[in-house]
């Protein structure tokens, strides 16, 4: 199956018009308002912290740190765009494995006493390079997202999966032929007291808060589907969001004025996996209870588990939210909508379109149901050039608070920019999806947008990128 190209729906006649023949129901605005009355531009005050726009650098997961778990020069290069980018929230920037074996590859950084200190210079240059180029740092908000991989640890060999998880997996326990240890509920509660340390390092570092990261099937997000897991930490809602709950506890106790977000995956789906002729199709699970948020084609219904987790949340005072949806490892189309799979991905079974609306909606009835909590809202880049359109609607009907960029800062990290200042945007610049930040590190290369940074693709990893593809396309 083949889907229209964004970049072929030139004029918003075109985009509607497909839109609608595709029955799916994604709204927009035809003209972008003066960027001295754009909604982008409006500023938020939370908790005494006052972001100056609605622009969101979202957390990525990093493949380009030292062994050690500090950051490279590479590292270096992409906080600094994000700091030029114009956009005034930073949510982590980078997933950041609060100890080695929950690393999910050997580059990731590290939070830890030893590189406490090379964090604190990578959160420095990021600001220093928003000072630079806007003048102040005032209204730039900060984070820093900690994260344990989980099922998807591999922190010694990217050839090597470590998986440590919540729960013996139906589907899932399947793809790690070398077995899955299930963590033992004190290795959870010494968990907690590492999530809680990193906490303490973060405010060391100069981060103004933390993401207790619970996405994406991390190990976060699977705790909150430990439905058949025996003992404290499985169960009972009470018992799954046990984890989160404590580490909340320790932060607030131990990490004085650490502000606390959480990502979370607001629905999910059974695994997927690429069909006989490349597709991806939804892999048999009868009675299927391994999600947080099942989507069966009932979103509302779907995101009854998210309704309880915010509700608890709220009750928390944790205001900061970021939503995604599923996961990169096994429904990527649900989670990142592409047009261009990597190379060991599959297929869309969708029109992309009809994944990032359905994203755009879960947050629209999230924020009308939790109106004090603050949102920042995913699946955006697919949009590509009309992305500023989409956003702007979505803001102006308060559908969420915050616009979340991921992918579409590493091929153009200056769009925040373009949009705030009223400049046209730069259509070579926009990522189209093309999965070679993916692809890349999943053969051992560093992560970087190849097809349209100039910077890596004149570095040595184009080519050799170049070379796995052919090799997996013969």
């Amino acid at each position: 199956m083949s889907w229209r190209r964004i970049a072929t729906l030139r004029t918003p006649d075109a985009f509607r018009g497909h839109l609608r023949e595709s029955g799916i129901a994604l709204a927009f605005d035809d003209e972008l308002s003066p960027a001295s009355s754009s909604p982008f531009a409006l500023p938020i005050e939370v908790g005494g912290d006052r972001v100056g726009n609605r622009f969101c650098i979202l957390p990525m997961e990093g493949w380009d740190g030292t062994p050690e778990g500090e950051p490279s020069e590479l590292t270096q290069r992409r906080w600094r765009n994000f700091g030029v980018s114009g956009a005034k929230l930073i949510w982590g920037g980078e997933a950041v494995a609060v100890r080695h074996d929950g690393r999910a590859n050997p580059r990731q950084l590290v939070l830890a006493d030893r590189t406490v200190g090379a964090l604190a210079r990578l959160r420095q240059d990021l600001v220093d390079a928003h000072v630079d180029r806007f003048g102040s740092e005032r209204g730039l908000l900060v984070g820093l997202q900690l994260t344990h991989s989980g099922r998807f640890a591999c922190p010694n060999s990217r050839d090597r999966a470590e998986p440590l998880v919540a729960y013996h997996h139906p589907v899932l326990d399947r793809r790690f032929p070398a077995g899955v240890r299930v963590l033992a509920d004190d290795e959870l509660d010494r968990l907690v007291g590492d999530f809680v340390r990193a906490g303490r390092l973060a405010v060391d570092a100069g981060f103004r808060f933390v993401d207790v990261k619970h996405c994406h099937g991390y190990l976060g997000h699977e705790l909150l589907s430990a439905r058949e897991r025996p003992g404290r930490y499985g169960g009972s809602f009470e018992n799954r969001t046990r984890f989160l709950r404590e580490v909340v506890s320790g932060l607030r106790a131990e990490a004085k004025g650490l502000g606390i977000g959480v990502r979370f995956s607001a629905f999910d789906t059974v695994p997927w996996r690429k069909g006989p002729d490349g597709s991806g199709e939804p892999e048999g699970a009868p009675g299927y209870r391994s999600a947080f948020g099942l989507f069966e084609g009932d979103l509302d219904t779907a995101l009854d588990d998210a309704r309880e987790l915010l509700r608890l949340l709220e009750s928390l005072d944790v205001r900061w939210i970021c939503l995604t949806a599923g996961s990169p490892y096994y429904n990527p189309h649900v989670q990142r909508p592409a047009l261009f799979p990597p190379s060991d991905g599959y297929s869309p079974p969708e029109d992309p379109l009809r994944g990032v609306a359905r994203q755009i909606d879960a947050a629209a009835v999230l924020k009308a149901e939790f109106p004090r909590l603050v949102f920042v809202g995913s699946a955006y880049s697919y949009l590509q050039e009309w992305l500023p359109a989409v956003g702007q609607r979505v803001l102006r009907e308060e559908k969420a608070d915050f616009i979340g960029l991921g992918r579409m800062v590493l091929a153009y990290p200056d769009l925040p920019a373009d949009v705030l200042e009223g400049r046209p945007l730069r259509r070579k610049s926009l990522c189209r999806t093309f999965s070679d930040c993916t692809t890349a590190p999943r053969s051992g290369l560093v992560s970087g947008c190849y097809p349209l940074d100039a910077f890596y693709a004149g570095r040595p990893e184009a080519a050799m990128l170049g070379r796995v593809k052919e090799a997996q396309r013969a």
